[in-house]
């Protein structure tokens, strides 16, 4: 089985799962273009040591760089900095490494502990 993602100006409007003998069922006539992606992908490593595709599996709203070729999901917070590298948005501060847990407090800019 293949994933695809609809990409429609440079945006991921859909991704469907099919066989390649299927695909052309999938397809529709809609403006956009297919393009495989795979659900093994992140941060440009692929989880079974296969050869990477596309930086990242894609997902609904997420943006295609063809320069790249490169899935890229939507900024988390505006304070984070895209990894040009991984294609994955990161904290202005590294999570902390102590086994709490935390969460992102934008107003901050800052890593707290949930309580």
């Amino acid at each position: 089985m293949a994933h695809y993602a609809k990409i429609n100006n440079n945006v991921v409007t859909k991704v469907i799962v099919s066989e390649a003998d299927f695909f052309d069922t999938f397809v529709d006539s809609s403006p956009g273009e297919w393009i495989q992606t795979s659900y093994n992908m992140s941060g440009g490593v692929h989880s079974n040591g296969e050869t990477p595709l596309r930086k990242n599996y894609a997902g609904i709203g997420y943006t295609y760089d063809s320069d790249k070729d490169a899935f890229i999901p939507p900024q988390t917070y505006t304070s984070w900095t895209l990894d040009e590298d991984t294609c994955l948005w990161e904290a202005p501060v590294a999570y902390p490494d102590d086994d709490k847990e935390y969460y992102w407090d934008e107003s901050t800019t800052n890593w707290k502990e949930k309580e």
